[in-house]
């Protein structure tokens, strides 16, 4: 990794999510990850350890607070999807890297905005990375598609 290069580390037992340069924090946001606990298997809604990237950005411009439908913002007459867990503002949708997570992409697992800004700082979401809306907005900004993702205990 080229020490210019952001990257992404997050800290479960912290709730926490730092934004690097080398050994440089540039920025650290509370986090939610999944009240089910930490794993990678299908339709767990557990949140995955280990290496990834960002596999893709969505929701450039959208305003805050905007809710996502599969990764489709919804406009102000469509109804809301039949979930509390809404995905808010932005979407960095991640790629696991490693064996034991290569499911990542396949699961939907996000760093996204929340409707549930109350419970950030402690683990609540369905097994994505739940950022308040203001936050997930900065950082959707301030990374790139390929931006590398440490998610680790």
């Amino acid at each position: 990794m080229q020490s210019g290069q952001t990257k992404i580390d997050i800290s479960i037992r912290e709730q926490l999510l730092r934004l690097k340069r080398g050994d440089e924090t540039l920025r650290t946001y509370p986090i939610s990850s999944s009240r089910f606990g930490l794993g990678s298997e299908d339709g767990s809604l557990k949140t995955p350890l280990g290496k990834f990237r960002v596999a893709e950005k969505i929701g450039a411009g959208a305003a805050p607070g905007t809710i996502f439908k599969a990764r489709v913002a919804l406009g102000p007459d469509d109804p809301l999807p039949d979930t509390e867990d809404f995905i808010t503002s932005r979407i960095l949708w991640l790629d696991g890297l490693e064996e034991h997570n290569a499911n990542t992409h396949d699961r939907f697992i996000y760093i996204h905005g929340t409707r549930h800004e109350d419970e950030i700082g402690r683990p609540d979401s369905h097994g994505c990375i739940r950022m308040r809306n203001g936050d997930v907005i900065e950082l959707f900004d301030l990374v790139d598609e390929t931006t590398p993702v440490v998610i680790r205990e």
